[in-house]
C-alpha cells in the first residue's frame, strides 16, 4: 500500500531508516549524478527526512560529491551518526543536530579521503568504532572512528575489480565479509594483514559481480548474498573455511541491496535493479517471494525498513535511480512478530 513519495534532485540509489529510538522517523537518502562531457563530475546530496504519521517531510539537505553509499552507526558508545562514502574517494560522518529554531539537520563532524579510487559501499561495525568501506580499485579499507577523527587501520587489495560490498561480521568483529565485480565472494581476518588472512574466497557460485553481502542478525552463521546474476543466495558460515550455499532464490533482476526485517526472522527485502523490490521469506533451506513492488520505473537501488518500536505494521522505503523517485509504502503481507 503507497504511503507517500516524492522526487530527489539527482539520481536516488540509497535509502536508509535511523535504528535508534527517539529517533526512528528520521529518513537518510542519498544521490549520484554523473555530469559527462570533457570535464566530468560526479554531484549528490544527503537528504534527511520525517516520517512521521507515514509522510515524507523534508528536514534537511546536504550538497555533496556523488555518494554511492549512506550508513547510520549501529549504537554502542558513540552518539547517532551517519556515514557517507563517496566518488571522491572519501568517507565523511554526520552527526544530527536538533535545535528549537532549525529543527534536525545534518552537521559534518569528520570527513577522509581513504583513498584515490571510488568509494562504494560502507558499513559499521557492532561498537560503532570501526567502518569497513569497499573501494573501485578492488580493495577495502577498515577506518577508525572516533569522536571526530577518521583513520585509515587496514587496507588490502583482495579482488581484481570494483568491491561492490564489504559487511562486517555480526558475532565476530575480525571477521569482514567482501564481494566483487570478479564474482568473488570473501572472508578475511582483520586482526592483523587482512591481505594475508584469507578466511575463504568462493569464485564459483556467483555467476556475475557480487553486488551485497548481508549477515543475518537472527541467524548467527547466516549470511545472505546478492548478485548481477539475479540470485539472492543464503549460506551457512558454520564452516567458516569452506561457506555452504543453503538457499537459492532467483529474482528476475540484480539483486543490489538486502535489508533484514527489523524484527521478523528470515524475512528481507531486496533491490532488484531492473525488476523493482521484492520481499522474501526463507527458512527451512528455500525461498520464496512473498510480495513485489513495481511502482518504480528505473533502477532499484536502495530499500529498507522502518526500525520504530511503534511499528503496528511494516514501513518501508524505496528508491530508484533515473526517475529520481523515492516512496514510502506498506507491505501488503501480514508478518508474525
Amino acid at each position: 500500500m503507497d504511503a507517500d513519495h516524492c522526487y530527489l534532485e539527482g539520481n536516488a540509489d540509497a535509502v536508509e531508516f535511523c535504528p535508534h529510538e527517539p529517533h526512528a522517523n528520521l529518513l537518510a537518502a542519498s544521490t549520484y549524478t554523473l555530469q559527462e562531457g570533457d570535464l566530468p563530475s560526479r554531484s549528490g546530496s544527503v537528504y534527511l527526512f520525517d516520517v512521521e504519521h507515514s509522510r515524507l517531510n523534508l528536514l534537511h539537505k546536504v550538497d555533496t560529491t556523488g555518494v554511492f553509499d549512506i550508513r547510520w552507526s549501529r549504537g554502542g558508545g558513540g552518539s547517532l551518526a551517519l556515514a557517507q562514502a563517496d566518488a571522491d574517494g572519501c568517507l565523511r560522518v554526520y552527526k544530527v543536530d536538533d535545535s528549537e529554531d532549525k529543527g534536525y539537520c545534518l552537521r559534518e563532524v569528520a570527513g577522509e579521503k581513504i583513498s584515490s579510487s571510488m568509494c562504494l559501499y560502507l558499513d559499521w561495525d557492532q561498537s560503532s568504532t570501526s567502518i569497513v568501506v569497499g573501494l573501485s580499485d578492488g580493495s577495502a579499507s577498515v577506518v577508525s572512528f572516533t569522536d571526530s577523527n577518521l583513520e585509515t587501520v587496514q587496507e588490502w587489495k583482495g579482488h581484481d575489480f570494483e568491491v561492490w560490498t564489504a559487511s562486517f561480521d555480526l558475532n565476530n568483529p575480525s571477521l569482514v565479509y567482501t564481494g566483487s565485480d570478479d564474482c568473488k565472494f570473501s572472508c578475511w581476518d582483520i586482526r592483523d594483514n587482512p591481505g594475508d588472512n584469507r578466511v575463504f574466497q568462493n569464485s564459483k557460485a556467483h555467476t556475475m559481480g557480487v553486488c551485497c553481502v548481508s549477515p543475518s542478525p537472527s541467524e548467527p552463521y547466516s549470511v545472505f548474498t546478492g548478485s548481477y546474476d539475479e540470485t539472492l543466495r543464503v549460506w551457512d558460515t558454520r564452516s567458516v573455511s569452506r561457506p555452504v550455499n543453503e538457499v537459492s532464490v532467483s529474482l528476475g533482476g540484480g539483486v543490489w541491496r538486502i535489508k533484514h526485517h527489523p524484527s521478523v526472522r528470515g524475512v528481507v527485502l531486496v533491490a532488484c535493479m531492473h525488476n523493482g523490490f521484492a520481499v522474501v521469506k526463507v527458512g527451512g533451506g528455500k525461498g520464496e517471494v512473498m510480495e513485489s513492488y513495481s511502482k518504480h520505473e528505473s533502477l532499484a537501488y536502495g530499500a529498507d525498513w522502518y526500525k520504530g518500536k511503534d511499528q503496528k505494521r511494516s514501513l518501508v522505503a524505496t528508491c530508484s535511480f533515473y526517475d529520481k523517485l523515492l516512496c514510502l509504502w506498506k507491505p501488503e503481507t501480514a508478518f508474525e512478530i
